[in-house]
């Protein structure tokens, strides 16, 4: 682990870093809800979490090292979740391959959960989830090996051309997935060719 000097002098080094420590990384979020069960199971069945605390008014998941990743909160007298109002977007989680996105957007299919948009945005293939709140849900892959390459590619014209991306059929990707092409052909954004 570095220590705070290396973080502090990393930190400098990227533009528009602020002087100040930065967090070592992000920890948890945390959902209030008046679904508190059916939010529970959704979003354990969607990460494969483990629920590790759960009273009548609070429940933490978590699907790696971390203690809690999400916690469940049903506070008194919350009324019902509000559409199309300024706040949180989404949360996004990165799986280690397509091989890992396709395996679970088959297990969630299976079970009923769709997505409702797949896009490839450029820098990640991602499938979007809601909750039974109406939360969005974003499990991605990287098409990137590293950061400093999908750094470099939201500088490029294709990218500023097209900054959200284009959708993605998941069926039929997963259908040529199965048939055996390759995952570079599948992942492909369609403006790459812009980057000139």
């Amino acid at each position: 682990m570095s220590t705070t000097r290396e973080r502090e002098a990393a930190a400098s080094q990227r533009p528009g870093a602020g002087s100040g420590p930065r967090p070592d990384r992000l920890a948890h979020v945390v959902l209030r809800t008046g679904r508190f069960a059916a939010m529970i199971e959704w979003w354990r069945d969607l990460l494969q979490a483990d629920v590790v605390f759960r009273n009548d008014f609070i429940a933490f998941l978590t699907f790696d090292e971390e203690h809690h990743r999400i916690a469940v909160v049903q506070p008194p007298g919350l009324g019902e979740p509000v559409a199309q109002r300024a706040g949180l977007d989404h949360i996004a989680f990165t799986y280690a391959s397509l091989d890992d996105l396709v395996a679970t957007y088959e297990r969630l299919r299976a079970g009923g959960v769709t997505p409702s948009w797949v896009v490839n945005h450029g820098p990640t293939l991602s499938a979007y989830y809601s909750d039974p709140d109406g939360n969005q849900a974003e499990l991605q892959i990287d098409r990137f090996a590293t950061n400093e390459e999908a750094t470099a590619f939201l500088a490029s014209p294709a990218f500023a051309r097209h900054p959200v991306g284009h959708s993605v059929d998941m069926a039929d990707l997963v259908r040529r997935f199965h048939d055996g092409e390759d995952a570079a052909v599948l992942t492909a954004y369609k403006y790459d060719h812009e980057n000139r």
